[in-house]
């Protein structure tokens, strides 16, 4: 089976694969100094939770927006797994052209994301994922990767508001039910779902001019389903789609 691996700032999501099946899923905090030790005994417990061990494993996928894991990630596949890691970069074959001024900075969850999304709806679309920042990447209908915006992240302005306004507290992210807010908590949580939920429809507006009109818009990462139904501009919500980006580019690199 494939582990498919993807890093983020805050959080990370491991999914299992049999062929190009998920079969479990699990979501951990990111923490940079973890040793490849340690995230072979993270790996080991995750699986036995849910019956499997790391026998099961056959191939690992990788993408990470934290440079510091992908050694420590790599060291923890060749020693417990007895393979070596499929790192999405450079001189990985993704079938997806990068049309953008700099390929190599272009984040490898962007380009995961977009292949799926490609391969899911065709092109030309819009990926739009919600993490520790909030990306919209936008394909082509040729398949291109066009280039992105990127914005605060929800919860990462949330907090950063909490920490600059004295009188405001760390609020859930939660639907208040109403934009008019009663009380501060409610308040702060009706500018953050529906205020996130209005800068979706205008970016994924623009980038649907710019693109021809037309483009099919998928939602994904760990807020996705908290946004979607306020997004007017939202179409599909996969919130798998970076880790079928990974099974994807797997299978293309066989």
């Amino acid at each position: 089976m494939l582990l498919a691996v993807d890093v983020g700032n805050t959080q990370t999501v491991l999914g299992l694969f049999e062929g190009s099946q998920l079969v479990d899923e699990w979501r951990v905090a990111t923490d940079v100094g973890r040793t490849g030790d340690e995230l072979g005994a993270l790996l080991d417990s995750l699986l036995r939770a849910r019956g499997h061990t790391r026998e099961d494993v056959g191939a690992l996928a990788l993408s990470s927006v934290v440079p510091a894991l992908n050694r420590e990630y790599d060291r923890m596949t060749r020693r417990y797994l007895g393979v070596e890691a499929l790192v999405v970069g450079p001189g990985i074959k993704t079938g997806m052209p990068i049309l953008t001024s700099n390929p190599r900075e272009v984040g490898a969850d962007l380009i995961v994301d977009a292949v799926a999304a490609y391969e899911t709806v065709g092109g030309p679309c819009v990926v739009v994922d919600f993490g520790t920042a909030t990306t919209f990447g936008a394909v082509s209908a040729k398949g291109e990767y066009l280039g992105h915006a990127i914005a605060p992240g929800i919860q990462t302005a949330m907090d950063a508001l909490a920490v600059r306004a004295a009188k405001l507290p760390r609020v859930e992210l939660a639907d208040p039910g109403s934009v008019i807010g009663k009380t501060t908590v409610h308040s702060m949580q009706a500018g953050a779902v529906y205020g996130f939920a209005g800068q979706v429809d205008g970016i994924v507006s623009r980038m649907r001019a710019e693109l021809g009109g037309s483009a099919v818009s998928v939602a994904t990462g760990g807020l996705a389903p908290l946004i979607f139904t306020h997004a007017a501009t939202l179409d599909r919500l996969d919130e798998h789609l970076t880790l079928r980006g990974l099974e994807i580019i797997h299978r293309r690199n066989l």
